[in-house]
């Protein structure tokens, strides 16, 4: 099992990141590597157990299950459907925290999955580099401007 956690500060209020983060389909509108997105069955974006479907901009087809949100802590985990990328049982958090010197938010990401034998780190490289590492900037970008 492979597991992730990754943290950064950034430079906005909580508020404006979780704006930002909340919307689980709004990730085409922030994240470098997501060409478009959608919630299937017409469910809202909050929903618990909603499914996003969405492709990546090398194409790739995936899709991702809301498995809790929370406003008062700033929080929502989801899971891996369906993907080309073989992270198998991929479970991800993501929680904000405010960091009360100079209004910045603590913004903390981890997962843990599984991958073929032999691709561990190739996987888990890609995971914290492309996706939350990409994630983060793309996020800071928008929100610290």
């Amino acid at each position: 099992m492979v597991k992730i956690d990754v943290s950064t500060i950034v430079n906005a209020p909580i508020r404006r990141v979780w704006a930002v983060l909340r919307d689980f389909n709004g990730h085409d509108q922030w994240h470098p590597v997501v060409a478009e997105s959608r919630i299937e069955e017409g469910l809202p974006s909050d929903a618990i157990g909603c499914v996003r479907s969405f492709r990546l901009e090398d194409g790739a087809e995936l899709r991702e299950q809301l498995l809790t949100l929370s406003d008062r802590t700033h929080s929502f985990s989801y899971c891996l459907l369906d993907t080309p990328i073989p992270l198998l049982n991929y479970v991800a958090h993501v929680r904000l925290k405010p960091v009360t010197d100079g209004d910045r938010t603590f913004w903390r990401w981890w997962s843990s999955f599984s991958t073929p034998p032999g691709r561990e780190q190739e996987l888990k490289k890609m995971v914290e580099e492309n996706i939350y590492g990409g994630g983060f900037k793309a996020v800071k970008r928008i929100v610290e401007g």
